[in-house]
């Protein structure tokens, strides 16, 4: 695929997904709300699921995370690859619980932080706080912002502007690199 081509399709999916997003209202209308919301991410949990803190580094070699891993998880957390749009169960996942990473299980994203945003991916308007690590992406030639697990360094996928409010920020993540884990008492 040329850069041309790629950026066109980006561009279409960027004006998509703004036209889709229009009709979106934020249940969630100030900072506290969000601020309250990120703090009370652990009550979705069962009683005893151990939550590794994000200070616990997670050091593994390429050769146990490709034991640890399917080949798609692996291209995704490790080598920085992006699922096809539409292709992960998570878009579509409705029930209370949290999102955690598939490859050290630290907590990123609460149900209620998820929000559709047309893209294919599951997407998010704010995470736990100090989850993840970000740096530059120059892959399609413009910068963006990709950001990574804390703990295991796994890629999960870019920031972008264009969220719904308060935040205004889409936390874009690939679904192959997260587990969902539903809360207490829901099936």
């Amino acid at each position: 695929m040329t850069r041309r081509k790629a950026l066109q399709i980006l561009l279409v999916v960027s004006v998509w997904a703004a036209f889709k997003r229009r009709g979106f209202a934020a249940q969630f209308s100030s900072i506290k709300d969000i601020e309250a919301l990120q703090k009370n991410w652990k009550a979705l949990l069962a009683d005893g699921i151990k939550v590794p803190l994000p200070s616990e580094s997670l050091k593994v070699s390429k050769d146990e995370w490709r034991k640890r891993l399917d080949p798609m998880q692996f291209a995704i957390l490790r080598e920085e690859g992006t699922e096809r749009p539409s292709s992960s169960p998570l878009n579509n996942e409705k029930r209370p619980g949290v999102f955690a990473c598939v490859g050290c299980n630290l907590p990123l994203f609460t149900s209620e932080m998820k929000y559709e945003s047309g893209t294919g991916w599951p997407s998010f308007f704010t995470t736990i706080p100090g989850v993840f690590g970000t740096s530059t992406d120059y892959k399609l030639i413009l910068p963006r912002t990709e950001y990574h697990c804390i703990r295991c360094g796994g890629h999960h996928g870019h920031i972008f502007d264009d969220g719904p409010p308060p935040t205004g920020k889409r936390w874009c993540n690939n679904g192959v690199a997260l587990k969902f884990i539903p809360k207490h008492g829901q099936a």
